[in-house]
């Protein structure tokens, strides 16, 4: 089986779950970025780090309210994600039906892989896809705050300046705008990613330039931990 196969089927047997369901207060939605963070050592390439040393400790091990479910899934498009979380009755996979499962925040990043084999004009194709998913999540679990965070930069300057970056600007305004900004927030994580030149820091991401290493994970738990106690507490 493929991975990706072999992720779907180790969501829907945790869905299965329904009395440790009821403890998620954390449901992370997205693709191998959101995926990997779960992971320890890349089983693809000998030598490099993923970012499971902080996703235990702060994600299964550590406060009951962070309590997560990590539902990314290597490969998925803003389409995948949309057939996973479609109801079963309405022929998808149904993993958000569970009504056990209802988490305070829904952290959301999605779209990377939609700028390649891109539909053009690519920048409205891919923040498209985003509102579809921003909006299917709120149809599925309406009383969850969604966590909207930007995408991260790539190794690619050309693609940052031209679809990553307008992309992200978009979607800071979409969770600004009404009828979103009742349950969305945004993260924007861009920054911290990048160098003093404004492109990739290379030293947070694996070979590839596009997935977080142990210490690039290390950096989005950094920003989302107290985002989210900001959030919880805001006075």
């Amino acid at each position: 089986m493929e991975y990706w196969q072999l992720r779907a089927e180790a969501i829907d047997a945790a869905l299965q779950d329904r009395a440790a369901l009821s403890a998620v207060k954390l449901v992370f939605l997205g693709d191998s970025i959101t995926d990997f963070w779960q992971l320890g050592e890349n089983p693809w390439v000998r030598g490099q780090k993923f970012g499971q040393d902080s996703w235990r400790p702060a994600f299964v091990e550590g406060l009951p309210e962070n309590r997560a479910l990590n539902m990314g899934i290597s490969g998925d498009r803003t389409e995948h994600v949309l057939f996973r979380i479609q109801p079963k009755a309405e022929g998808g996979r149904g993993q958000l039906d569970a009504p056990e499962l209802n988490p305070e925040f829904i952290v959301l990043m999605i779209g990377i892989n939609n700028t390649w084999a891109q539909e053009d004009p690519v920048v409205d194709s891919v923040f498209a896809g985003i509102v579809s998913v921003l909006d299917a999540v709120h149809a599925r679990k309406p009383k969850a705050r969604i966590i909207l965070q930007s995408l991260l930069p790539t190794n690619d300057a050309e693609r940052n300046r031209t679809v990553v970056v307008p992309v992200n600007a978009r979607v800071k305004d979409l969770a600004a705008s009404q009828p979103h900004a009742g349950y969305t927030v945004f993260l924007d994580l861009y920054p911290k990613f990048t160098d003093a030149d404004g492109g990739q820091n290379a030293a947070l991401f694996v070979t590839d330039g596009v997935h977080p290493n142990d210490a690039g994970y290390r950096t989005w738990g950094a920003s989302l931990l107290p985002f989210l106690r900001s959030q919880r507490h805001p006075y």
